[in-house]
């Protein structure tokens, strides 16, 4: 089917859609800095604009986006500032998951999520359990990602 449409987009003279798209979620800091705000605030920010992503590319059928959305590299922050990425985090879920699941999105994390304090593990696992089912939009969040975690998993495989 996939084919099929791209030979109809490309007759048409349609740019075809890419099937994933990733996005390396980076510059909120600087995005606020530079509008006299707080850190958070684009952190805050960057939450919209990734509400906006995921359904644009619903919209239009893409297959998976990927977020690179906390990397391993970001505990290096300030404690305060991780802390309060922590918390959106875990009301951005609480307040997202459900609407993914209507809108047939199915969530996955991947990254090492042991470091993690545990209700936001639990809410990590449940929002990949309540959407398992779903197959429209695959959303993969990396959190806790980086290039030494990915070496770890290729070896445990």
């Amino acid at each position: 089917m996939a084919q099929q449409q791209l030979q109809a987009e490309m007759q048409a003279g349609q740019q075809p859609l890419p099937l994933h798209v990733a996005i390396i979620m980076d510059g909120n800091g600087r995005w606020a800095k530079a509008r006299k705000l707080p850190r958070y605030m684009g952190h805050r920010a960057g939450v919209k604009a990734v509400r906006r992503i995921v359904e644009a590319c619903r919209q239009r059928g893409i297959q998976a986006l990927t977020l690179f959305a906390f990397s391993s590299e970001n505990w290096r922050r300030p404690k305060v500032e991780v802390g309060l990425l922590m918390d959106l985090f875990v009301r951005t879920l609480k307040k997202e998951v459900s609407r993914l699941d209507r809108n047939n999105v199915r969530i996955q994390f991947i990254g090492d999520r042991t470091a993690f304090n545990p209700k936001l593990h639990a809410m990590m696992d449940a929002a990949e359990q309540q959407t398992t089912n779903n197959d429209g939009l695959t959303l993969v969040i990396a959190a806790n990602y980086g290039g030494r975690w990915d070496l770890v998993e290729a070896t445990r495989r």
